[in-house]
């Protein structure tokens, strides 16, 4: 079984192809399907987002696909400057790793030293006739304004992102301080999700 998942992240291919594959069910990427199209992400959501996505590379290559999206929401922040479903762009402009790490630090200098924020993360498998939704967040963390050194392509805010309970930065985590931190449950309810979503 095979199913397409509609990103370019690094980080999320690799998060999930492994354990879909134990599942017998093959992760393409859309440099396997050497397709490359320009989406343009103007859901209110991070589910119309993913929906977007999802029915996009299906529309374009026939192949059951998988589209994901989050948004940002950050305590200390008024509405007007909440990244929400648009964490990379900011003013217009599409981020790199690096600009992010720059910019959110640079929030995080304004406000004190340290921002309380929440993932709320939206995922859709369409297959041309049926939509299938799943949304999950995470919250108790916080912001610094000092990176650390370890990166995580794709996922740069990892860097800067403290948990709580562990005082550990999230990128430094150990498979074992995942699965304290309760971050492996919500990768096995996705992994759930997507197989019997493609077995309807």
């Amino acid at each position: 079984m095979e199913v397409l998942f509609a990103t370019k992240n690094p980080a999320k291919i690799k998060k999930y192809s492994e354990p879909l594959k134990e599942k017998g069910i093959k992760l393409l990427t859309i440099k396997d399907v050497n397709v490359d199209i320009k989406v343009d992400e103007n859901g209110k959501n991070a589910l119309e987002n993913a929906f977007i996505k999802a029915k996009a590379y299906y529309d374009a290559t026939g192949i059951t696909s998988i589209g994901m999206d989050n948004s940002l929401f950050i305590e200390e922040l008024p509405e007007e400057k909440q990244p929400g479903t648009h964490v990379r762009r900011v003013n217009g402009k599409e981020l790199t790793d690096d600009e992010m790490i720059e910019y959110y630090t640079g929030l995080v200098k304004e406000n004190g030293g340290r921002l309380t924020a929440k993932w709320v993360y939206g995922m859709v498998v369409y297959d041309g006739k049926n939509k299938y939704e799943y949304s999950w967040n995470k919250d108790h963390f916080y912001f610094v304004e000092t990176p650390c050194e370890k990166l995580n392509p794709g996922y740069p805010l990892d860097s800067i992102t403290i948990i709580p309970s562990l005082n550990k930065y999230l990128v430094e985590l150990t498979e074992e301080d995942r699965k304290e931190n309760d971050k492996e449950k919500n990768k096995d309810e996705v992994i759930d999700f997507i197989e019997k979503s493609l077995k309807k």
